[in-house]
């Protein structure tokens, strides 16, 4: 939806700032660069950016347990899936069966 977009684009936005803004720059270590996580009233917000520079951003309730573990893994479904499919396009949503049921699949696991 677009709340959804104009969220995960403002989260790139603050991300790209603080990386330039940080006082410590990290060499050769794209993961410390740019924010991992926010934290609010009722939502947090965590990051995960491969060395590839693809942002994956995951939204939870406060207090949710293993959120940089579970984006690996769907970091993993997507290499998995998503780049293996001939039809999808990069910077593109990703609409692949394969994935989708992936993601399902990891949020069940992690949803217990």
């Amino acid at each position: 939806t677009n709340e959804w977009l104009r969220i995960g684009s403002t989260f790139h936005s603050l991300h790209a700032i603080a990386s330039e803004a940080s006082p410590v720059k990290s060499f050769g270590s794209v993961d410390a660069a740019g924010i991992d996580v926010i934290e609010g009233e009722g939502i947090v917000l965590c990051c995960f950016q491969t060395r590839t520079g693809i942002k994956f951003v995951l939204t939870a309730e406060p207090g949710t347990m293993h959120l940089h573990q579970v984006l690996r893994e769907i970091y993993v479904a997507y290499t998995d899936c998503a780049l293996k499919d001939p039809f999808y396009e990069l910077d593109m949503p990703i609409r692949c069966e394969l994935f989708t049921q992936a993601i399902n699949d990891i949020m069940d696991r992690y949803d217990r």
